[in-house]
């Protein structure tokens, strides 16, 4: 399938991929400044944002680095027309403006906020005598052994500092003698060791240290003789993109395994270090890894904020985190202890985290005990350790069943944790594929063959998701799954993983929408019917929620959509290249995106076709590499119950959120919702974890015939907002 051409309107009709990510990661530090969140929730976004931005520069950054200095041509061409050393520069403004404002609010509010609740950061010369001689024990026993220091000298070259580790660089000399020569060192902070270290605890009051503090207070007793100067704290990030040439590949896992041990060795792209750190220090660092003073990120606290976490997880400090989330299992799969007979009589659809994952794990660990089922398929991007679906699957083999799982080795940042149960399942006699070459397998589809009744009939049993097999990330990404027994997306799953396995070509889908087959001119023809229907006087309106929107055409298509008067809202959790409210380009959409405590992770496709409205929901995003580098899936939901439930419940809520909704503004700004005048406070994600509530203790009866979403009269001139029976009646309830 080839790539469209240009872009059909100017460079400044298109967001930058890149600076939109950054404004996402800033949504993410907003909930961290947020006061109307316990303390620990707002430490665990500080966290958050740390973790996002180290993989932006791991990832993107490194790309764009590649460009402008190597040469390197990128997979994709933004529609902005931004060249890669003009993205660097405005990433480094960017970037290093929010870095400071995360430290900011550490510093000020977070840490100060913490204290007063009882959880206090303690620096070495704070600690109590008791403590510090606790502390020093400590390091005496566990932290000592561990340490390796790295003096630099004519026969010491600068050591290989890996990527994202804590280091200690100081500067040392001889106090005895005569006319001191002064060296520099480098000590590695242990990554083998908590670096949150507990040093007493009392009934809702704990005082802790970091590591590095602990090591930096002892390093004369590393150099003994010597003299420390002065010492710094920093932190490099490299390049982790591997970069596979598959088709001259004779064995992808091997290559894989290759890839990640050079990864070690890969090109630094950014130096953060303590903000008290010494020129010399600065000078001496950046010259060792080839990095610009743009890259240099001078941090005013801890670095590396993710292992705070550990905080997060601390007993007794309930009132400082958000209430826990128990998920409810869906009432039609608890009432009867036969999933296939459910799943026989109806389509299900669950709604992670506020659904339980278990009724997916109970769907794999059934069919693998079952003497009926012949054979499992599944697809595996990314899963937990231990998972309890690899373990279904490898003793459905053992069962005798016919097993294939499709594991994904190239799913970033889970090549090393894929490898692992790519063999352990083929020890257990699972076949195990890894996809099609030059592509990506990125659907998330499950297939259980089933015979059934006395005639030997066989059954198809459908599972496919918009997330992962993950039973961690289930319970904290917001994603949705259906269950069918329907014979065309059987029969289409099947096919589905005859494509992955083999080399089957020409089939004809009933069902499902796949990339890189077409996928994206289905979704432009999609667009380009709402706009026929609208030019004809009959109802037109698109709605999408996802977490991405890059493609260019797709961009244009729905460009041309809003000239032709549709209303589109676009409910887009990070990275948006639309502008919103172009005069005459794009009056009629409407993009907001919610950050809250689940990542918002579900891609859910509404057209209103004419009164006959089609939902889809999608493991793809709408951006090239879904599009052309992906296998991913599309998949109707036809139940009307079903669809009464995504359009009324979880679009409608979506779209009336105005507790932690922001919304685009054509400038690339965000700017956060809040009710209006006699409006209902609607915050989306407490109101969909009170219907889950209210079903499981209803049992799940009748819900209302399916009706399309609707608009409003309006004010002149007034934007276009969504109503539905749905919206009034969570209205009501929240």
């Amino acid at each position: 399938m080839t790539q469209p051409g240009l872009p059909a309107f100017p460079r400044d009709h298109y967001l930058n991929r890149e600076l939109s990510w950054l404004e996402f990661n800033a949504r993410v530090l907003e909930e961290a400044a947020d006061p109307s969140n316990p303390w620990l929730e707002r430490l665990k976004f500080l966290a958050i944002f740390s973790s996002n931005l180290d993989e932006f520069f791991e990832i993107r950054v490194a790309g764009l680095q590649q460009q402008a200095y190597a040469g390197v041509e990128p997979q994709d061409f933004g529609a902005d027309g931004m060249s890669p050393a003009e993205q660097i520069a405005a990433i480094a403004g960017r970037a290093h403006a929010l870095v400071a404002e995360q430290y900011r609010i550490l510093q000020t509010h977070v840490f100060p906020g913490l204290a007063t609740q009882g959880i206090e950061r303690i620096a070495y010369g704070g600690l109590t005598d008791a403590e510090r001689q606790t502390v020093d024990a400590l390091f005496q026993s566990s932290i000592f052994p561990v340490l390796t220091p790295l003096a630099i000298d004519p026969g010491h070259p600068f050591p290989h500092v890996h990527n994202k580790t804590l280091n200690i660089a100081l500067l040392i000399d001889r106090p005895n003698g005569a006319t001191p020569r002064r060296r520099f060192a480098v000590v590695q902070v242990p990554a083998v060791l908590d670096r949150v270290v507990v040093v007493s605890r009392a009934p809702g009051r704990v005082r802790f240290i970091l590591l590095e503090d602990i090591v930096a207070n002892h390093l004369e007793g590393l150099f003994r003789g010597m003299r420390v100067v002065r010492h710094a704290v920093f932190r490099i990030t490299r390049n982790t993109d591997l970069t596979l040439e598959e088709e001259d590949a004779q064995d992808l896992l091997a290559m894989i395994e290759e890839s990640l041990r050079q990864r070690i060795r890969s090109d630094p792209v950014r130096l953060e270090v303590t903000a008290d750190a010494d020129d010399d220090f600065i000078a001496t660092l950046t010259d060792e890894h080839k990095l610009a003073a743009a890259d240099v990120y001078r941090v005013d606290g801890p670095l590396d904020l993710t292992a705070l976490l550990a905080l997060h997880r601390l007993e007794g400090f309930d009132v400082l985190r958000d209430e826990p989330l128990v998920p409810r299992v869906p009432p039609v799969l608890a009432q009867d202890g036969d999933p296939f007979e459910v799943i026989r009589s109806h389509d299900v659809l669950v709604h992670h985290p506020y659904e339980s994952f278990g009724c997916v794990t109970d769907f794999i660990e059934r069919a693998a005990n079952d003497p009926d089922v012949l054979a499992i398929k599944q697809t595996l991007y990314r899963t937990s350790g231990p998972s309890p679906i690899i373990s279904a699957l490898a003793r459905a083999a053992q069962n005798g069943k016919e097993v294939t799982a499709l594991v994904e080795l190239k799913a970033r940042f889970d090549e090393k944790n894929n490898i692992v149960w790519a063999r352990a399942l083929e020890e257990a006699g699972v076949h195990v594929v890894y996809g099609v070459v030059g592509l990506k397998t990125h659907c998330k589809a499950g297939l259980v063959v089933r015979r059934e009744g006395g005639g030997g009939q066989i059954r198809r049993y459908v599972h496919l998701s918009t997330g992962n097999y993950n039973p961690t990330t289930a319970r904290v990404y917001t994603d949705l799954g259906l269950f069918t027994s329907d014979q065309a997306f059987g029969e289409d799953t099947s096919a589905l993983f005859n494509l992955l396995t083999g080399y089957a070509e020409g089939y004809q889908w009933k069902r499902l929408l796949v990339a890189p087959l077409g996928l994206r001119e289905r979704i432009i023809e999609l667009i380009g019917r709402e706009v026929k229907n609208g030019g004809a006087g009959r109802p037109a309106r698109i709605i999408v929620k996802m977490n991405a929107l890059v493609e260019p055409s797709v961009i244009d298509a729905l460009y041309r959509a809003s000239q032709g008067g549709v209303p589109i809202h676009l409910i887009i959790r990070g990275i948006c290249c639309l502008r919103p409210g172009l005069p005459g380009v794009s009056d009629t959409i409407r993009v907001t995106s919610i950050v809250d405590r689940f990542l918002e992770h579900s891609r859910v496709f509404y057209f209103e076709n004419a009164g006959d409205p089609e939902v889809l929901l999608a493991s793809a995003d709408w951006m090239p590499r879904n599009f052309w580098r992906r296998i991913e899936t599309v998949f109707p939901v036809t139940d009307a119950k079903l669809k009464d439930r995504i359009v009324n419940e979880i679009l409608a809520l979506s779209l009336a959120d105005n507790v932690k909704a922001r919304e685009l503004r054509a400038d690339g700004t965000y700017e956060r919702r809040a009710p209006r005048e006699g409006e209902s406070v609607v915050r989306s994600q407490v109101a969909l974890q009170n219907l889950a509530r209210e079903a499981a203790r209803d049992g799940g009866g009748s819900r209302p015939p399916f009706k399309p979403i609707t608009r409003r009269p309006r004010a002149a001139g007034a934007r276009a907002e969504p109503s539905s029976p749905g919206l009034e009646r969570a209205r009501k309830r929240h």
